[in-house]
């Protein structure tokens, strides 16, 4: 993904304009730069030839914290172990979390699996066209609610997640520092492709990518810019091997999983009680499995 000479000149033009802020002719320039870029690299993923919103929410819960290249591959064996909504909503939670084993933060699998719930008991199969009735659904939040809207439905939402933040902040927010997203958000509207929302979000998506790859991070100048914490050792990474293990072995013992493992009993307990109210797994007789 690499700026031909002439997108290094249009984004030079674009800096300079920039300076004095989200000016007409600023935005203008924004708007040619991202979308020229995409029209010439634009990536070429499954979850952009379609507008299905089911297809669309699977995608969007997916990306949430995970790396484009891990997500194409369980996208496309998920959707084709749950074709539907309903399907989804029906199967039992071992194996929900057994087609999303590999993708991590197992807590998003549980609440997509709710949502299709939802949608199925709620609002007979179809999902809302409204981003405030998406947002109250489990795990999905504001701007997960307006990528679908803007995805699967097109329409002009405003919103801000890390690779728009990371665009937004380069170009309208050079010398700044501590920079609140109140202060990001008017700019994205001002910007915004009202007629083709999906696909500009999309050419956004794809020019943070870029930046990513040839900048020191613009985000560590936001305001909410916070560093990942390490996964080995983590409570994640624990959370992850229990559950794969009961996957594995459908049923076992508290003392032959935590010799499982081979880490601090305390922490194991701690992460097991979590999974536990959390819904993930559940303890009949001294025997835990993954909760039905």
């Amino acid at each position: 993904m690499n700026c031909t000479p002439d997108q290094n000149q249009r984004e030079e033009a674009l800096l300079k304009a920039a300076k004095t802020g989200p000016t007409q002719e600023a935005i203008t320039l924004f708007q040619d730069l991202v979308l020229s870029y995409y029209h010439e690299h634009g990536r070429d993923l499954p979850w952009r030839d379609t507008t299905n919103p089911y297809k669309i929410l699977v995608s969007e819960i997916m990306l949430q914290q995970t790396q484009v290249e891990r997500v194409i591959p369980k996208y496309k064996a998920f959707l084709a172990t749950f074709e539907t909504i309903d399907q989804l909503a029906a199967a039992p939670l071992s194996e929900v979390l057994t087609a999303w084993s590999g993708l991590g933060y197992n807590r998003r699998a549980i609440n997509l699996q709710r949502t299709a719930g939802i949608i199925r008991n709620e609002h007979n199969g179809y999902l809302p066209k409204n981003p405030d009735t998406l947002a109250t659904f489990p795990g999905i939040g504001k701007a997960t609610a307006a990528a679908i809207c803007a995805y699967a439905f097109n329409m002009p939402v405003v919103y801000i997640e890390t690779n728009i933040r990371r665009v937004f902040i380069h170009f309208f927010f050079q010398d700044q520092v501590n920079i609140p997203d109140t202060d990001i958000l008017p700019v994205i509207e001002a910007a915004l492709d009202r007629e083709n929302p999906g696909v500009w979000y999309s050419a956004l998506m794809d020019y943070g990518t870029l930046l990513k790859l040839r900048l020191k991070n613009p985000n560590q100048r936001s305001r909410h810019y916070t560093r990942q914490a390490p996964f080995a050792g983590s409570d994640r990474e624990i959370r992850g091997k229990i559950l794969r293990l009961l996957i594995e072995r459908t049923k076992m013992e508290r003392r032959s999983l935590i010799r499982s493992l081979d880490t601090d009993e305390v922490r194991v307990e701690k992460v097991l009680q979590d999974l536990w109210k959390e819904g993930f797994v559940q303890e009949d007789a001294g025997l835990y499995s993954i909760k039905k």
